[in-house]
């Protein structure tokens, strides 16, 4: 399952540059799939969705730093652990109910996303 970021967020940052996906961003901010990637030209997303990946998205929350569940893969073939979540002072970053993914799943998430 993809990680998310409770409203508990002391807004510190210490999550956004341990994430191997660059799947968070700070509160307000428009993300896209090409974010810290190679990806160029028409993306999927898990909906079904196809959009440009170099579209700029409206941000999921206006209050605390957010994880994009489409660009978040739980860190699986890159660390044993989320890393957001390893280095949250404030115990935030955790499972999200609503986006429950197996580790073949997360794992093929990854290979699209690093090409």
């Amino acid at each position: 399952m993809a990680i998310i970021i409770t409203d508990e967020c002391i807004n510190c940052g210490a999550c956004e540059p341990e994430c191997p996906n660059n799947a968070i961003y700070e509160a307000g901010a428009e993300w896209a799939i090409a974010d810290g990637s190679s990806i160029r030209g028409l993306y999927t997303l898990d909906s079904g969705e196809e959009i440009d990946a170099e579209s700029r998205r409206q941000p999921i929350s206006q209050d605390v730093y957010y994880i994009v569940p489409d660009k978040c893969t739980e860190c699986t073939g890159f660390h044993e652990e989320p890393q957001c979540a390893a280095v949250c002072p404030v115990d935030c970053c955790v499972p999200d109910p609503d986006h429950v993914e197996n580790k073949d799943t997360l794992m093929a998430r990854k290979e699209r996303l690093h090409l």
